[in-house]
């Protein structure tokens, strides 16, 4: 007898998997301003450049990352500023 060739359906009881939830970093976005995120990152930006040797390279690796962290924690604070904006300008 040949095993049947129709896909399993998953289990109608199976749980929904939790939504990603990132609440420091939502704090941070909802209360912070762009000032506060310099001043988050400068301290570990300068550690960095603290660093001699072979950690050196590794050094500029996470400085660029930071860096790119610093971006994007901007980005979304303008689009938090914008929305509060705009939804201001509808009243």
């Amino acid at each position: 007898m040949r095993p049947s060739s129709k896909p399993t359906e998953p289990a109608a009881d199976a749980t929904p998997l939790p939504a990603p939830s990132f609440p420091a970093i939502e704090k941070l976005l909802e209360s912070g301003s762009a000032d506060e995120i310099r001043s988050l990152f400068s301290s570990v930006k300068s550690g960095l450049e603290q660093l001699k040797g072979p950690k050196a390279e590794q050094a500029k690796k996470v400085h660029a990352a930071i860096g790119s962290a610093e971006e994007l924690l901007g980005v979304l604070l303008e689009t938090r500023e914008s929305m509060a904006a705009s939804s201001k300008g509808r009243r």
